[in-house]
């Protein structure tokens, strides 16, 4: 579940624990306050189109009851601020960005903490008030059904706060998809405050394979390490960097030995255990470019992701070298490959989005044949390796016994 964030104008920050906050200390120490509250039950998670990962988005409401606090913001862990928006706080009752045409978003909003508005939304949860897809986006746009037709809102140069309802400028949910047309902004209705990345999860900038395919997730990270930082993955991190650079040192260690078992005269392997081998070859090497993906830890800085991926990819597919004796260098040429393409993607001067799509497909396009004649080569080296080395013993075969020649 994306986690939630609440600005308030007294604070720096007011993280909820059930929006998966940190512990109580680590925000102690960030000098943000903590509300523990229990889980709103969803009674939209039996609907048919309901998604599993919304089943606590409705604990947003919450944010209705802080009415010790003026005015709150509400926004997802998403969002990008570009500069201060310290304006937001004298906007009225509720205010929202349409993004879309004819439907808000809620993941930045402003809000005047109420308890009968809280109240009465828990009563209409309680009554199963309908809810598209049964999320928090669903139920707080069926809620304030009317905001599309109030007034634009407009910081009143006093410092005063408004009341009533207003729509909020796109400049303070910008979608990460526009900026990647263009690679850079041009909103030109309010100022350009806030990113979104509305798209895909597993493209969240939270992620560190999300950069440099988008180019906005290195800001994010950015923005992370000058607040929280990454201490709680560091140990994770050092763990296994460890185990890499080990296994490394000890597959070139016993390359020797291997060889030396591997290339004596012997009766050539049946062809089940061929078979056998050599699908044991190909996914030790497939497994060793997605093995990394699986156990680094996901919200690592991208360039501290990416070089743990590239040296655990290299460990783990010596390996596979090592023990089946195949090229190094045609092993490594998809590696390679994804590399370049890092580069040709994190190169920050494309005129627009457009030229930079091009660029990688031209990139993929010249770089497939040489990836798919280093696949030919090892396959035709694995299966040199296979007629000529004897892997495994013959099932039916043992050694005879010491005294065997002097008997006879």
């Amino acid at each position: 579940m994306v986690p939630g964030i609440v600005l308030v104008k007294e604070l720096t920050a007011c993280e909820s624990s059930l929006f998966d906050a940190q512990p109580l200390s680590k925000e102690e120490e960030d000098g943000a306050k903590v509300v523990r509250v229990e889980n709103l039950n969803n009674p939209y998670k039996g609907q048919e189109n309901f998604d599993k990962r919304f089943k606590l988005t409705l604990n947003k409401l919450y944010a209705w009851s802080l009415v010790d606090y003026d005015r709150v913001v509400m926004l997802d862990a998403d969002n990008l601020f570009l500069q201060k928006t310290d304006e937001l706080f004298q906007c009225g009752q509720f205010c929202a960005v349409f993004i879309n045409p004819c439907i808000f978003h809620t993941g930045l909003f402003v809000l005047q903490p109420s308890r009968e508005v809280f109240k009465d939304m828990v009563h209409q949860l309680e009554t199963g008030k309908e809810n598209p897809d049964g999320a928090d986006q669903g139920f707080i746009g069926a809620y304030f059904p009317d905001l599309l037709d109030q007034p634009m809102f407009h910081p009143p140069l006093n410092g005063s706060n408004l009341d009533g309802q207003y729509r909020l400028p796109l400049g303070y949910q910008m979608d990460a998809s526009y900026y990647y047309l263009r690679l850079r902004w041009r909103v030109p209705c309010g100022p350009n405050s806030v990113i979104t990345f509305p798209g895909a999860l597993w493209l969240k900038p939270w992620y560190w394979w999300s950069w440099p395919v988008l180019p906005l997730g290195i800001q994010w990270h950015e923005n992370r390490r000058q607040t929280l930082g990454y201490a709680a993955e560091m140990p994770v991190i050092i763990v296994q960097s460890i185990i890499f650079l080990g296994i490394l040192a000890m597959t070139h260690l016993a390359r020797p030995s291997i060889s030396k078992l591997c290339y004596r005269n012997s009766d050539k392997t049946t062809s089940l255990i061929q078979t056998g081998l050599k699908f044991m070859a190909i996914w030790s090497i497939l497994a060793a470019y997605i093995v990394p993906f699986a156990i680094i830890p996901r919200t690592i800085h991208p360039l501290v992701g990416w070089t743990l991926y590239f040296l655990g990819s290299t460990a783990l597919s010596s390996i596979a070298i090592n023990s089946f004796l195949l090229p190094a260098i045609q092993v490594f040429v998809p590696l390679v490959g994804i590399f370049g393409s890092l580069l040709v993607m994190a190169y920050p001067w494309y005129p627009n989005g457009v030229v930079r799509a091009l660029a990688v497909f031209g990139f993929a396009f010249c770089y497939a044949p040489i990836a798919w004649g280093s696949v030919g080569k090892v396959m035709a080296r694995l299966q040199v390796s296979l007629e000529r080395e004897q892997f495994l013993p013959k099932l039916a075969e043992s050694s005879p016994p010491s005294g065997f020649n002097k008997l006879y």
